[in-house]
């Protein structure tokens, strides 16, 4: 009955389209050669059939390529390889490396509470570390957990050179090797010469001539880097220490709730370029300075939130903002300091000072260009001029480019804005007599 009734509306619906009566009269008297196929029903039911047939298999091939489009989509999510980017993905699950069990649990449940993946890099989540340490490994079996138990906290990195081998060991010895990695970075070439401190062996030691150290923290200190040190100590190589112990200078910086600090400096220091950094005898730590120019209504670098480059100590949080503003082709330094508050982790006025309870004494012993020479005219001549020259350009042109990545980005609003004109005066004032 079913195919019977097909067969009437398709005969029908072929009458229709040939605009012919549909009456069995008017047939009759037409009489098309096709019609008399209407009339045989073992044609009209295997076409028919045919036709069935032709749409059945369609509508399974579609539903086929569907299942596999969608699994392909599925399958390329899981594996970081979607083109809809990381929409709906759990930013939460990159934070920190995550067990295999939560990890199982997580592939289980639905594609949008994956970990988001990081461009160019298509590995099982469990496998990646996105974070390094500078802990020196044994090419024995060891026992892991007492490796990470024994693992230092803290990190001092120190550009040195070997006329200043009993000065840099003197500093090294007043940081216990059980809390601080050490690490030296020799600019002028030397390794060798340092191997009978007890300490050599268990320090890093990199090698790049005649470069600062802030050439050497830009390469090799980078922030996931360093990730595992709490405070990062990043001093020059010419300093006093006989006053100065770095585990209660810590607890110091701890309980003052400091971000950015430096020991205070003898007042016998060779040198002493902002009243600032001059300790303070009967102060454990301060954060400001009162004298005829830094009245007490001013708020302004050097005045408040201020210490030099010279001995700076950066709490993790700190140093990876501090890492981000430092300029690859500036290699001095010069300028960073009046902008060191910028990454306190707070007020720089509460989050930035010097401790004056654990002081040390600024030598101002000239290192990197050497001594006097003569060039090729054989004339005498100092190397330090120059270099202070390139220090001073390097100064106005690191405020150069603050000025003008100020200007140009409209999503940054500067807290310190009504300071800032006055600091850069001062900054440039003090860089164009070659001064720190």
């Amino acid at each position: 009955m079913a195919l019977s009734a097909v067969r009437m509306a398709l005969c029908g619906s072929l009458l229709q389209r040939a605009s012919l009566p549909t009456t069995p009269s008017n047939l009759s008297d037409q009489k098309p050669k096709w019609y008399s196929l209407c009339q045989q029903p073992k044609y009209i039911t295997s076409f028919v059939v045919v036709l069935v047939l032709i749409f059945t298999l369609s509508s399974v091939q579609i539903s086929f390529l569907d299942r596999i489009d969608s699994s392909f989509k599925i399958s390329g999510q899981s594996k970081g390889l979607s083109v809809e980017g990381t929409d709906g993905c759990d930013l939460s699950a990159n934070t920190s490396r995550k067990s295999v069990t939560e990890l199982r649990s997580r592939s289980k449940g639905h594609v949008a509470t994956a970990p988001c993946r990081q461009d160019g890099v298509n590995l099982p989540q469990g496998i990646i570390v996105a974070t390094t340490d500078l802990q020196m490994r044994s090419l024995y079996p060891e026992d892991e957990k007492q490796v990470q138990n024994s693992m230092p906290n803290n990190l001092l990195a120190m550009a040195v050179g070997i006329k200043q081998k009993k000065v840099v060991n003197d500093i090294v010895q007043k940081f216990p090797l059980s809390n601080f990695t050490i690490m030296l970075f020799h600019y002028d070439g030397i390794v060798d010469q340092w191997q009978d401190l007890p300490w050599n062996n268990q320090s890093i030691h990199i090698v790049a001539s005649h470069q600062t150290k802030w050439w050497y923290a830009k390469r090799f200190m980078h922030p996931d880097i360093v990730d595992r040190y709490n405070y990062i100590f990043l001093w020059d190589e010419d300093l006093g220490v006989e006053h100065f112990n770095a585990e209660r200078y810590l607890e110091i910086m701890q309980a003052e709730g400091l971000e950015i600090s430096q020991p205070g400096l003898d007042s016998q220091s060779s040198k002493i370029h902002h009243q600032i950094t001059r300790r303070h005898p009967h102060m454990i730590a301060h954060k400001s300075i009162l004298t005829n120019s830094c009245k007490p209504e001013k708020k302004a670098v050097p005045c408040t939130g201020y210490v030099e480059v010279m001995a700076p100590v950066f709490s993790k949080a700190a140093w990876k903002c501090v890492w981000y503003m430092i300029q690859n082709d500036l290699v001095h330094g010069w300028g960073v300091d009046f902008k060191l508050g910028y990454c306190a982790q707070g007020l720089r006025s509460e989050k930035v000072g010097v401790i004056d309870a654990e002081y040390i004494l600024h030598k101002g012993i000239p290192s990197l260009s050497g001594a006097s020479a003569k060039n090729a005219a054989q004339t005498a001549y100092d190397p330090r001029k120059e270099v202070r020259r390139k220090s001073s350009q390097e100064m106005l042109e690191f405020q150069k480019r603050w000025t003008e990545a100020a200007r140009d980005d409209p999503t940054w609003k500067d807290p310190y804005e009504e300071y800032a004109a006055a600091e850069m005066r001062y900054a440039n004032a003090r860089a164009s007599l070659g001064l720190t």
